[in-house]
């Protein structure tokens, strides 16, 4: 049942975008989880989600674990669709509730009222690419398939 679900070749350009996207979206998961590099930890980040921003509880605690264990397993390539599909989902949530109105760049100079969501947009089709292709070389989902 599982194994379609695992099922990727030997792709290094898979194995390049989902570590590249794990460690990417690690320290942002590791922000909401723990309160790491700045951040306001799960009660802040639930808090934030839930009472300011209107987002219900289990929308909330999805993200969050898709930020932190989702990275996680992207970084070791262990249920690499199904983590790419929760991080490009947060992305695309990041895009329609937050910087959408900020518009395409990010505020590298500090003249606008927020972030742009480009880096929304490279997120969303590295998470794309993955789900398509899989975790495909060094993933255990790839070491678990063949077995």
């Amino acid at each position: 049942m599982l194994n379609p679900l695992l099922k990727t070749g030997p792709d290094v350009s898979a194995l390049i975008l989902r570590l590249a996207l794990g460690i990417v979206m690690l320290p942002h998961g590791l922000q909401k989880l723990f309160g790491w590099f700045g951040g306001f930890g799960f009660s802040g980040t639930m808090h934030h989600f839930t009472e300011n921003m209107g987002i219900p509880y289990i929308l909330a605690l999805l993200v969050v674990l898709a930020e932190s264990f989702g990275a996680l397993g992207l970084i070791v390539g262990l249920l690499t669709r199904v983590a790419a599909f929760g991080i490009g989902s947060v992305m695309v949530g990041a895009v329609v509730m937050v910087h959408a109105k900020v518009g395409f760049f990010m505020n590298w100079f500090g003249n606008q009222q927020g972030e742009g969501f480009e880096y929304h947009i490279l997120a969303i089709a590295m998470a794309m690419a993955l789900v398509i292709k899989g975790g495909g070389l060094l993933s255990l989902d790839r070491a678990i398939s063949e077995r």
